[in-house]
């Protein structure tokens, strides 16, 4: 049995659905615990066989509380089984979904030294109305240039939870392996 922590970083409160799901998957094997990556200061990152980071994009990129994250724990991140995946509207179209098409993916693996052992894209959740005023438009505007749903009604979620269950294993395959 593995220890292994969740960290989420969200902005609209999705990501940490996705981390709970993830975390029921892994739990059935595993001592696993979900924790916002603002709020794990004290945490001793050592006692875990793997972290996995789960992060939500605004405008294109990920908060700088997931960078500066990674960048302090680097080496450790870089020593164990763990995982990364982000949660964007892009990955809502089939084509945008994998780490290798989507572009905020592509661009966040590349400015950072950590490798991650298993990368998910996962779309998100468009809620309209839980959005400021000022993020309402904006998103509104992108979703019109990308040809997503402008409807300031739309509240519909994207995520394939069949992508998600395919991370889960990936992460309980390489922790399994790891443990051997």
């Amino acid at each position: 049995m593995a220890n292994i922590i969740i960290l989420s970083s969200t902005t609209d409160g999705f990501t940490p659905v996705v981390c709970e799901r993830i975390k029921q998957q892994l739990a059935t094997d595993n001592q696993v615990i979900h924790q916002n990556i603002d709020d794990c200061q004290t945490i001793n990152f050592e006692q875990f066989d793997s972290i996995i980071i789960g992060a939500s994009i605004r405008y294109g990129k990920h908060s700088k509380s997931v960078l500066n994250f990674i960048e302090q724990h680097t080496a450790l991140l870089n020593s164990k089984p763990c995982g990364f995946f982000s949660v964007n509207l892009v990955a809502r179209k089939p084509e945008k979904r994998t780490p290798e098409t989507n572009p905020y993916v592509k661009k966040f693996l590349n400015t950072i030294a950590w490798q991650p052992k298993a990368v998910g894209v996962f779309a998100g959740k468009l809620n309209y109305q839980k959005c400021s005023f000022f993020d309402r438009h904006m998103i509104r505007l992108i979703m019109k240039i990308t040809k997503g749903p402008t409807d300031l009604t739309t509240n519909k979620e994207f995520t394939d939870w069949q992508d998600v269950a395919k991370f889960s294993d990936k992460i309980k395959l390489l922790v399994n392996r790891s443990s051997q």
